[in-house]
């Protein structure tokens, strides 16, 4: 008797497991600019294949063309029963406003902006902070004094990069000039690798040897352009530094993948809250990224003062302003 019991329980267990596999229909949808823009979408594809390689559970994803499928598509998701939903990017936050009403039941998350709705998950990151850390070496790496930062959509967001990146660099170096451009003001701006590349040999023309981009996908010509004219890149998002190797002094890491990992395991293990998660430093949820392809760029003494300056801003001892919070940038 006991061990047809036992062999009950067991039966049970695998058939809630089963139910529970069951139950979880994941969906992805991404930004303007592709899932492989080597950058931020791309980021998030990551974070779902690495949870779709541990546990076999298979999920949807869709890329938009245009602004105008967001409702459409975040809605036929939800129709179709996948849950959770991850969006990479703010630009969804105007759908998911409306959706998330509609469908009470459905967990989602959103990725770079805060939606108050008690089914959504907001994971935003300390930006400001990795920029700070790679303002640092660039301040230190820089022969010219010079050093130039290529935004994509010229919003508040990329403004907590910019600000970061300013703050590191003068912080470090208080007679260095920081070049700044963004690319435009509309969703095309994170495509557009021939303007990256343009603005940032004009940044090159003016004096600059460090150029770092928050532009999405118009990264991929930032860094093309700085390798090219022989001087350094600084990815951002995704580690960038492989795209060529040598040229590239470190990314600024924001861990998207991570995000959307987690959205989708907690979901699978009933584990998933709404509410607002603000990941930095202390939470790892940014840093800047060292391997083979910049080992020989970053020295020592680059990597003691990134090192204290990460401990300091983790202490409190520098607080890094957040233009998200106040549109003004010291420096």
């Amino acid at each position: 008797m006991k061990r047809f019991v036992l062999g009950l329980l067991a039966a049970t267990a695998m058939t809630a497991t089963a139910f529970a596999q069951e139950d979880i229909k994941p969906g992805l949808l991404f930004d303007l600019g592709g899932k492989f823009d080597k950058s931020f979408n791309e980021a998030s594809y990551n974070g779902a294949e690495q949870f779709k390689t541990e546990t076999g559970i298979e999920y949807v994803e869709f890329e938009v063309s245009n602004e105008a499928q967001r409702e459409q598509a975040l809605r036929r998701f939800a129709e179709d029963g996948r849950n959770p939903i991850v969006m990479a990017g703010f630009s969804w936050a105007s759908a998911l406003e409306i959706v998330a009403d509609e469908f009470p039941e459905t967990e989602f998350a959103i990725i770079d902006m805060v939606v108050e709705k008690p089914n959504v998950r907001s994971v935003v990151f300390k930006e400001q902070e990795g920029s700070y850390l790679v303002g640092v070496m660039a301040a230190m790496a820089s022969q010219t004094g010079t050093v130039g930062f290529v935004g994509g959509m010229n919003v508040p967001l990329i403004g907590k990069f910019e600000c970061g990146y300013v703050s590191g660099v003068m912080e470090t170096k208080s007679d260095a000039k920081v070049i700044r451009n963004y690319t435009g003001d509309t969703p095309a701006a994170w495509n557009d690798p021939t303007k990256g590349s343009e603005i940032t040999r004009s940044q090159i023309d003016q004096g600059a040897d460090v150029i770092y981009h928050a532009a999405g996908g118009t990264g991929v010509g930032v860094l093309q352009a700085a390798a090219d004219a022989g001087k350094l890149g600084i990815g951002v998002d995704s580690n960038q530094n492989a795209m060529h190797p040598g040229k590239v002094l470190t990314s600024m890491l924001k861990r998207v993948d991570v995000a959307v990992y987690q959205a989708f395991t907690d979901a699978k293990n009933g584990e998933f809250a709404a509410g607002i998660n603000n990941l930095g430093l202390a939470e790892d949820g940014v840093g800047y990224a060292m391997d083979e392809n910049n080992a020989s760029l970053v020295t020592d003494e680059m990597k003691a003062a990134v090192e204290k300056a990460k401990a300091d801003i983790i202490a409190g001892t520098i607080t890094v302003h957040d233009y998200m919070t106040d549109n003004s940038c010291p420096y």
